[in-house]
Protein backbone atom coordinates (compact mmCIF):
# COMPACT_ATOMS: atom_id res chain seq x y z
CA UNK A 1 0.00 0.00 0.00
CA UNK A 2 1.39 3.42 -0.60
CA UNK A 3 0.52 6.92 0.12
CA UNK A 4 0.55 9.74 -1.93
CA UNK A 5 -0.42 13.43 -0.57
CA UNK A 6 0.66 16.17 -3.64
CA UNK A 7 0.76 19.73 -2.31
CA UNK A 8 -2.45 20.28 -0.66
CA UNK A 9 -4.52 17.79 -2.92
CA UNK A 10 -5.26 14.77 -1.53
CA UNK A 11 -5.15 11.96 -4.51
CA UNK A 12 -6.65 8.39 -3.58
CA UNK A 13 -8.27 5.63 -4.91
CA UNK A 14 -11.79 4.64 -3.96
CA UNK A 15 -12.49 1.73 -5.77
CA UNK A 16 -9.83 -1.39 -5.74
CA UNK A 17 -9.97 -1.61 -9.53
CA UNK A 18 -8.66 1.18 -9.66
CA UNK A 19 -12.26 2.40 -11.52
CA UNK A 20 -12.87 5.67 -9.32
CA UNK A 21 -10.51 8.11 -8.69
CA UNK A 22 -10.88 11.54 -6.50
CA UNK A 23 -9.13 14.14 -6.24
CA UNK A 24 -10.08 16.43 -2.91
CA UNK A 25 -8.51 19.97 -2.78
CA UNK A 26 -9.43 20.55 0.68
CA UNK A 27 -8.32 17.49 2.30
CA UNK A 28 -5.60 17.91 5.12
CA UNK A 29 -5.04 13.87 5.70
CA UNK A 30 -3.13 11.46 3.29
CA UNK A 31 -5.42 8.52 2.25
CA UNK A 32 -4.14 4.90 0.76
CA UNK A 33 -2.96 5.22 -3.07
CA UNK A 34 -2.39 1.28 -4.11
CA UNK A 35 -1.18 1.90 -7.40
CA UNK A 36 2.00 3.98 -9.36
CA UNK A 37 1.62 7.62 -10.08
CA UNK A 38 4.42 7.62 -12.93
CA UNK A 39 2.81 9.88 -15.99
CA UNK A 40 5.45 13.23 -16.09
CA UNK A 41 2.67 15.62 -16.98
CA UNK A 42 1.16 18.95 -15.97
CA UNK A 43 -2.81 18.52 -15.87
CA UNK A 44 -4.97 21.39 -15.51
CA UNK A 45 -8.36 21.49 -14.67
CA UNK A 46 -10.33 24.23 -14.54
CA UNK A 47 -7.73 26.88 -13.00
CA UNK A 48 -6.21 24.13 -10.71
CA UNK A 49 -3.00 22.62 -11.53
CA UNK A 50 -2.60 19.30 -9.91
CA UNK A 51 0.96 18.03 -8.97
CA UNK A 52 3.29 17.03 -12.46
CA UNK A 53 3.74 13.18 -11.33
CA UNK A 54 -0.13 12.47 -10.71
CA UNK A 55 -1.10 10.11 -14.00
CA UNK A 56 -4.75 10.56 -15.21
CA UNK A 57 -5.77 8.34 -18.10
CA UNK A 58 -9.22 8.97 -18.10
CA UNK A 59 -11.81 8.33 -20.85
CA UNK A 60 -14.71 9.95 -19.03
CA UNK A 61 -13.98 13.46 -16.66
CA UNK A 62 -16.81 14.70 -14.54
CA UNK A 63 -15.84 18.10 -12.66
CA UNK A 64 -17.64 19.35 -8.99
CA UNK A 65 -16.76 22.78 -7.50
CA UNK A 66 -15.22 20.90 -4.60
CA UNK A 67 -13.98 17.45 -6.61
CA UNK A 68 -12.91 16.03 -9.07
CA UNK A 69 -13.87 12.04 -9.86
CA UNK A 70 -12.19 10.54 -12.74
CA UNK A 71 -14.14 7.72 -13.98
CA UNK A 72 -12.28 4.11 -15.67
CA UNK A 73 -9.05 5.08 -14.45
CA UNK A 74 -6.31 3.11 -15.80
CA UNK A 75 -2.82 2.77 -14.72
CA UNK A 76 -1.07 1.31 -18.21
CA UNK A 77 2.26 1.39 -17.78
CA UNK A 78 3.41 0.31 -14.24
CA UNK A 79 1.22 -2.71 -13.72
CA UNK A 80 1.83 -6.65 -12.83
CA UNK A 81 -0.15 -9.28 -14.29
CA UNK A 82 -1.92 -11.40 -11.71
CA UNK A 83 -3.07 -14.92 -12.27
CA UNK A 84 -0.99 -16.07 -15.29
CA UNK A 85 3.48 -16.39 -14.44
CA UNK A 86 4.76 -14.50 -17.28
CA UNK A 87 1.57 -11.87 -17.54
CA UNK A 88 -1.77 -11.89 -19.76
CA UNK A 89 -0.56 -13.27 -23.18
CA UNK A 90 -4.13 -12.29 -24.63
CA UNK A 91 -3.89 -9.72 -27.17
CA UNK A 92 -6.72 -6.50 -26.82
CA UNK A 93 -6.64 -6.05 -30.76
CA UNK A 94 -6.35 -8.51 -34.02
CA UNK A 95 -3.40 -8.58 -35.69
CA UNK A 96 -2.55 -6.50 -38.12
CA UNK A 97 -3.56 -7.26 -41.67
CA UNK A 98 -0.94 -8.90 -43.81
CA UNK A 99 0.06 -8.60 -47.60
CA UNK A 100 -3.27 -8.62 -50.13
CA UNK A 101 -0.62 -11.13 -51.61
CA UNK A 102 -1.35 -13.64 -48.80
CA UNK A 103 -4.75 -14.22 -49.68
CA UNK A 104 -4.79 -13.76 -53.45
CA UNK A 105 -7.08 -16.18 -55.79
CA UNK A 106 -4.81 -16.55 -58.75
CA UNK A 107 -1.07 -16.82 -57.44
CA UNK A 108 0.33 -17.90 -54.35
CA UNK A 109 3.45 -15.85 -53.97
CA UNK A 110 6.49 -17.07 -52.08
CA UNK A 111 6.29 -16.57 -48.14
CA UNK A 112 8.42 -13.59 -47.38
CA UNK A 113 11.11 -14.14 -44.05
CA UNK A 114 13.41 -11.52 -42.62
CA UNK A 115 16.17 -13.39 -40.74
CA UNK A 116 18.09 -10.10 -38.47
CA UNK A 117 21.48 -11.81 -38.00
CA UNK A 118 21.46 -14.20 -40.24
CA UNK A 119 25.16 -14.03 -40.93
CA UNK A 120 25.83 -15.52 -37.37
CA UNK A 121 25.97 -19.29 -36.20
CA UNK A 122 22.65 -19.97 -35.59
CA UNK A 123 21.09 -17.49 -38.08
CA UNK A 124 23.45 -18.69 -40.99
CA UNK A 125 21.91 -22.41 -40.00
CA UNK A 126 18.52 -21.09 -39.84
CA UNK A 127 18.93 -19.65 -43.31
CA UNK A 128 20.25 -23.05 -44.98
CA UNK A 129 16.83 -24.89 -43.45
CA UNK A 130 14.50 -21.77 -44.59
CA UNK A 131 16.13 -21.99 -48.14
CA UNK A 132 15.40 -25.68 -48.43
CA UNK A 133 11.93 -24.63 -49.45
CA UNK A 134 11.26 -23.73 -52.65
CA UNK A 135 8.37 -21.54 -51.71
CA UNK A 136 10.23 -19.17 -49.20
CA UNK A 137 12.27 -16.32 -49.78
CA UNK A 138 14.97 -15.22 -47.61
CA UNK A 139 16.08 -11.75 -46.69
CA UNK A 140 19.22 -11.48 -44.02
CA UNK A 141 19.90 -8.41 -42.31
CA UNK A 142 23.43 -8.51 -40.60
CA UNK A 143 26.08 -5.86 -39.50
CA UNK A 144 28.93 -8.43 -39.65
CA UNK A 145 29.72 -7.51 -35.93
CA UNK A 146 29.95 -11.78 -35.09
CA UNK A 147 28.54 -12.73 -38.34
CA UNK A 148 30.04 -13.71 -41.27
CA UNK A 149 29.00 -13.29 -45.26
CA UNK A 150 31.18 -16.59 -45.61
CA UNK A 151 28.66 -18.38 -43.38
CA UNK A 152 26.13 -17.62 -46.37
CA UNK A 153 28.15 -17.82 -49.09
CA UNK A 154 26.45 -20.93 -51.08
CA UNK A 155 23.59 -18.45 -50.79
CA UNK A 156 25.20 -15.53 -52.59
CA UNK A 157 23.56 -15.12 -55.72
CA UNK A 158 20.40 -16.94 -55.19
CA UNK A 159 17.18 -15.38 -56.64
CA UNK A 160 14.82 -16.32 -53.89
CA UNK A 161 18.24 -15.10 -51.31
CA UNK A 162 19.25 -11.35 -50.72
CA UNK A 163 21.76 -10.07 -47.86
CA UNK A 164 21.96 -6.78 -46.66
CA UNK A 165 24.37 -4.93 -44.53
CA UNK A 166 22.16 -3.39 -41.90
CA UNK A 167 21.83 -2.80 -38.45
CA UNK A 168 18.90 -3.37 -36.07
CA UNK A 169 19.42 0.32 -34.25
CA UNK A 170 18.54 1.76 -37.64
CA UNK A 171 14.78 1.38 -39.33
CA UNK A 172 14.55 -0.92 -41.94
CA UNK A 173 11.73 -0.99 -44.32
CA UNK A 174 11.14 -4.42 -46.07
CA UNK A 175 8.45 -5.66 -47.13
CA UNK A 176 7.56 -9.48 -44.98
CA UNK A 177 5.56 -12.03 -43.65
CA UNK A 178 7.66 -13.73 -41.21
CA UNK A 179 10.55 -12.13 -38.98
CA UNK A 180 12.87 -14.34 -37.13
CA UNK A 181 15.05 -11.72 -34.98
CA UNK A 182 17.73 -13.16 -34.03
CA UNK A 183 20.60 -9.82 -34.01
CA UNK A 184 22.59 -10.10 -30.81
CA UNK A 185 26.07 -11.08 -30.15
CA UNK A 186 25.66 -13.92 -27.98
CA UNK A 187 29.59 -14.06 -27.05
CA UNK A 188 30.08 -12.29 -23.41
CA UNK A 189 33.77 -11.33 -25.59
CA UNK A 190 31.84 -9.62 -27.76
CA UNK A 191 28.37 -8.88 -25.48
CA UNK A 192 30.68 -6.76 -23.08
CA UNK A 193 33.05 -5.33 -25.38
CA UNK A 194 30.35 -2.95 -25.85
CA UNK A 195 27.60 -3.21 -23.40
CA UNK A 196 25.92 -0.04 -24.19
CA UNK A 197 25.27 -1.27 -27.91
CA UNK A 198 24.50 -4.33 -27.20
CA UNK A 199 21.25 -2.99 -24.84
CA UNK A 200 20.77 -0.59 -27.85
CA UNK A 201 20.55 -4.02 -30.02
CA UNK A 202 18.39 -5.77 -27.61
CA UNK A 203 16.06 -2.65 -27.18
CA UNK A 204 16.01 -0.61 -30.07
CA UNK A 205 16.42 -3.52 -32.98
CA UNK A 206 13.68 -5.12 -30.91
CA UNK A 207 11.95 -1.98 -31.27
CA UNK A 208 12.58 -1.49 -34.76
CA UNK A 209 11.91 -5.02 -35.79
CA UNK A 210 8.13 -4.88 -34.21
CA UNK A 211 7.13 -1.69 -35.99
CA UNK A 212 8.07 -3.29 -39.27
CA UNK A 213 5.80 -6.13 -38.16
CA UNK A 214 3.29 -3.91 -37.17
CA UNK A 215 3.74 -2.25 -40.13
CA UNK A 216 3.55 -5.14 -42.30
CA UNK A 217 1.68 -7.11 -40.66
CA UNK A 218 4.33 -10.03 -40.41
CA UNK A 219 4.85 -12.33 -37.56
CA UNK A 220 7.72 -11.89 -35.57
CA UNK A 221 10.00 -14.84 -33.57
CA UNK A 222 12.62 -12.88 -30.93
CA UNK A 223 15.64 -15.36 -30.04
CA UNK A 224 15.38 -14.91 -26.16
CA UNK A 225 18.30 -16.58 -23.93
CA UNK A 226 18.44 -18.63 -20.84
CA UNK A 227 20.46 -15.87 -19.35
CA UNK A 228 16.96 -14.22 -18.56
CA UNK A 229 16.89 -16.55 -15.38
CA UNK A 230 20.03 -15.19 -14.28
CA UNK A 231 22.16 -17.46 -11.67
CA UNK A 232 18.48 -19.39 -11.36
CA UNK A 233 17.41 -20.54 -7.95
CA UNK A 234 14.95 -23.07 -9.34
CA UNK A 235 16.19 -26.01 -10.96
CA UNK A 236 15.57 -26.84 -13.53
CA UNK A 237 14.54 -23.65 -15.14
CA UNK A 238 10.26 -23.58 -16.49
CA UNK A 239 9.31 -20.65 -18.41
CA UNK A 240 7.19 -19.53 -15.31
CA UNK A 241 10.54 -18.57 -13.53
CA UNK A 242 11.05 -15.23 -13.06
CA UNK A 243 15.14 -15.23 -13.04
CA UNK A 244 17.46 -14.10 -10.93
CA UNK A 245 19.48 -11.83 -12.45
CA UNK A 246 22.00 -8.89 -11.05
CA UNK A 247 19.98 -5.80 -12.89
CA UNK A 248 23.67 -4.10 -12.76
CA UNK A 249 26.75 -6.59 -13.19
CA UNK A 250 29.42 -6.65 -16.49
CA UNK A 251 26.60 -9.31 -18.06
CA UNK A 252 23.45 -7.45 -17.38
CA UNK A 253 23.80 -5.66 -20.88
CA UNK A 254 23.03 -8.71 -22.49
CA UNK A 255 20.45 -10.31 -19.71
CA UNK A 256 18.73 -7.38 -18.58
CA UNK A 257 18.65 -6.26 -22.68
CA UNK A 258 16.84 -9.90 -23.25
CA UNK A 259 14.35 -9.17 -20.47
CA UNK A 260 13.53 -6.36 -21.90
CA UNK A 261 12.90 -7.04 -24.74
CA UNK A 262 10.33 -9.87 -24.49
CA UNK A 263 8.50 -7.38 -22.01
CA UNK A 264 8.65 -5.33 -25.40
CA UNK A 265 7.07 -8.20 -27.78
CA UNK A 266 4.60 -8.67 -24.82
CA UNK A 267 3.36 -4.98 -24.75
CA UNK A 268 3.31 -4.77 -28.78
CA UNK A 269 1.28 -7.99 -29.17
CA UNK A 270 -1.48 -6.80 -25.96
CA UNK A 271 -1.43 -3.07 -27.43
CA UNK A 272 -1.09 -3.65 -30.88
CA UNK A 273 -1.63 -7.12 -31.99
CA UNK A 274 1.03 -7.97 -33.10
CA UNK A 275 1.69 -12.06 -33.69
CA UNK A 276 4.56 -12.75 -31.63
CA UNK A 277 6.93 -15.91 -31.18
CA UNK A 278 9.83 -15.84 -28.01
CA UNK A 279 12.07 -18.64 -27.68
CA UNK A 280 14.35 -18.81 -24.94
CA UNK A 281 17.62 -20.65 -26.16
CA UNK A 282 20.09 -22.74 -24.15
CA UNK A 283 23.73 -23.01 -24.88
CA UNK A 284 23.85 -24.02 -28.26
CA UNK A 285 26.97 -25.55 -30.41
CA UNK A 286 27.94 -26.27 -33.91
CA UNK A 287 29.73 -25.74 -36.95
CA UNK A 288 30.11 -21.82 -37.63
CA UNK A 289 31.21 -20.78 -34.10
CA UNK A 290 33.49 -18.05 -33.91
CA UNK A 291 36.40 -20.42 -33.20
CA UNK A 292 37.30 -17.76 -30.05
CA UNK A 293 34.54 -16.19 -29.18
CA UNK A 294 34.70 -17.58 -25.19
CA UNK A 295 32.00 -20.02 -25.18
CA UNK A 296 32.62 -23.20 -23.66
CA UNK A 297 32.58 -25.73 -26.03
CA UNK A 298 34.36 -23.77 -28.84
CA UNK A 299 37.10 -22.84 -26.33
CA UNK A 300 37.75 -26.31 -25.15
CA UNK A 301 37.60 -27.63 -28.71
CA UNK A 302 39.90 -24.84 -30.62
CA UNK A 303 42.66 -25.83 -27.62
CA UNK A 304 42.33 -29.31 -28.10
CA UNK A 305 43.21 -28.30 -31.93
CA UNK A 306 45.78 -26.10 -30.85
CA UNK A 307 47.66 -28.30 -28.19
CA UNK A 308 46.68 -25.57 -25.95
CA UNK A 309 45.01 -26.91 -21.93
CA UNK A 310 41.80 -26.92 -21.94
CA UNK A 311 40.74 -23.64 -19.30
CA UNK A 312 38.18 -24.83 -17.16
CA UNK A 313 37.06 -21.73 -14.90
CA UNK A 314 37.19 -22.93 -11.27
CA UNK A 315 35.47 -24.60 -9.55
CA UNK A 316 34.85 -26.53 -12.56
CA UNK A 317 31.07 -28.02 -11.03
CA UNK A 318 29.08 -25.51 -13.14
CA UNK A 319 26.43 -27.42 -14.83
CA UNK A 320 25.48 -25.92 -18.52
CA UNK A 321 23.09 -27.89 -21.04
CA UNK A 322 24.38 -28.06 -24.62
CA UNK A 323 21.87 -28.23 -28.18
CA UNK A 324 22.94 -28.94 -31.16
CA UNK A 325 22.57 -26.53 -33.93
CA UNK A 326 20.38 -28.17 -36.15
CA UNK A 327 18.26 -29.27 -33.28
CA UNK A 328 18.01 -25.11 -32.30
CA UNK A 329 17.08 -24.53 -35.71
CA UNK A 330 14.40 -27.34 -35.73
CA UNK A 331 12.60 -26.03 -32.89
CA UNK A 332 12.81 -22.37 -33.75
CA UNK A 333 10.86 -23.37 -37.04
CA UNK A 334 8.10 -25.35 -35.06
CA UNK A 335 7.68 -22.30 -32.92
CA UNK A 336 7.29 -20.11 -35.49
CA UNK A 337 4.73 -22.01 -37.57
CA UNK A 338 3.04 -23.09 -34.54
CA UNK A 339 0.24 -21.40 -32.28
CA UNK A 340 1.87 -20.72 -28.86
CA UNK A 341 3.59 -17.33 -28.32
CA UNK A 342 5.87 -18.95 -25.53
CA UNK A 343 8.37 -17.92 -24.02
CA UNK A 344 9.20 -21.48 -24.69
CA UNK A 345 12.96 -23.08 -23.61
CA UNK A 346 14.52 -24.37 -26.69
CA UNK A 347 17.40 -26.46 -25.41
CA UNK A 348 18.66 -29.90 -24.80
CA UNK A 349 17.93 -30.60 -20.81
CA UNK A 350 21.41 -33.31 -20.57
CA UNK A 351 23.13 -31.74 -18.27
CA UNK A 352 27.31 -31.22 -17.88
CA UNK A 353 29.56 -30.03 -15.28
CA UNK A 354 32.57 -27.96 -17.23
CA UNK A 355 35.18 -30.64 -15.94
CA UNK A 356 33.04 -33.67 -17.61
CA UNK A 357 32.92 -31.20 -21.06
CA UNK A 358 36.62 -30.76 -20.86
CA UNK A 359 36.84 -34.22 -20.22
CA UNK A 360 34.81 -35.25 -22.90
CA UNK A 361 36.56 -32.97 -25.11
CA UNK A 362 39.56 -34.40 -24.25
CA UNK A 363 38.79 -37.96 -24.80
CA UNK A 364 37.53 -37.40 -28.82
CA UNK A 365 39.65 -34.99 -29.91
CA UNK A 366 43.49 -34.86 -28.08
CA UNK A 367 43.82 -37.01 -25.17
CA UNK A 368 47.26 -35.98 -24.72
CA UNK A 369 46.41 -32.45 -23.28
CA UNK A 370 46.31 -31.36 -19.62
CA UNK A 371 43.07 -29.80 -18.00
CA UNK A 372 43.75 -26.36 -16.06
CA UNK A 373 41.82 -24.60 -13.80
CA UNK A 374 41.68 -21.03 -14.23
CA UNK A 375 39.87 -18.06 -12.55
CA UNK A 376 35.89 -17.60 -12.74
CA UNK A 377 34.30 -14.31 -14.37
CA UNK A 378 31.57 -12.29 -12.64
CA UNK A 379 28.33 -13.50 -12.59
CA UNK A 380 28.59 -16.88 -14.08
CA UNK A 381 25.79 -19.25 -13.27
CA UNK A 382 26.55 -21.94 -11.27
CA UNK A 383 23.74 -24.13 -13.28
CA UNK A 384 21.85 -24.02 -16.57
CA UNK A 385 19.33 -27.01 -17.42
CA UNK A 386 15.80 -26.02 -19.47
CA UNK A 387 12.62 -27.81 -18.66
CA UNK A 388 11.36 -28.81 -22.18
CA UNK A 389 7.59 -29.54 -20.87
CA UNK A 390 6.31 -26.91 -23.01
CA UNK A 391 8.59 -27.89 -26.15
CA UNK A 392 7.48 -31.34 -25.79
CA UNK A 393 3.63 -30.66 -25.52
CA UNK A 394 3.25 -28.39 -27.52
CA UNK A 395 5.83 -27.98 -30.06
CA UNK A 396 6.36 -31.97 -30.57
CA UNK A 397 9.94 -30.73 -29.85
CA UNK A 398 12.86 -32.27 -28.30
CA UNK A 399 17.05 -32.44 -29.13
CA UNK A 400 17.96 -35.58 -31.05
CA UNK A 401 21.68 -35.18 -31.25
CA UNK A 402 23.48 -36.04 -28.08
CA UNK A 403 26.62 -34.26 -27.12
CA UNK A 404 29.65 -36.84 -27.98
CA UNK A 405 27.83 -37.15 -31.35
CA UNK A 406 27.43 -33.70 -32.20
CA UNK A 407 31.35 -32.80 -30.94
CA UNK A 408 33.11 -34.57 -33.66
CA UNK A 409 30.58 -32.70 -36.36
CA UNK A 410 32.00 -29.01 -34.64
CA UNK A 411 35.34 -30.51 -34.32
CA UNK A 412 35.56 -31.35 -38.28
CA UNK A 413 34.58 -28.13 -38.79
CA UNK A 414 37.39 -25.96 -36.54
CA UNK A 415 40.14 -28.68 -38.24
CA UNK A 416 38.73 -26.97 -41.59
CA UNK A 417 39.29 -23.20 -40.57
CA UNK A 418 42.36 -23.71 -38.84
CA UNK A 419 44.09 -26.41 -41.33
CA UNK A 420 44.79 -28.91 -38.32
CA UNK A 421 44.85 -32.49 -40.20
CA UNK A 422 43.76 -35.04 -38.10
CA UNK A 423 45.98 -36.94 -36.49
CA UNK A 424 46.57 -40.89 -37.60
Amino acid sequence: MCKVLFGKYDFHETSLNSQVSTIDRKAQTTKPLKSYAIANYKLPFHGYQLHPRIPLVSSSLTCYPKTLKIFKFEFRLLTMATGASNGEHKSTKPPPTPSPLRNSKFFQSNMRILVTGGAGFIGSHLVDKLMENEKNEVIVADNYFTGSKDNLRKWIGHPRFELIRHDVTEALLVEVDQIYHLACPASPIFYKYNPVKTIKTNVIGTLNMLGLAKRVGARILLTSTSEVYGDPLVHPQPESYWGNVNPIGVRSCYDEGKRVAETLMFDYHRQHGIEIRIARIFNTYGPRMNIDDGRVVSNFIAQALRDEPLTVQSPGTQTRSFCYVSDMVDGLIRLMEGENTGPINIGNPGEFTMIELAETVKELINPGIEIKMVENTPDDPRQRKPDITNAKKLLGWEPKIKLRDGLPLMEADFRLRLGVAKKV
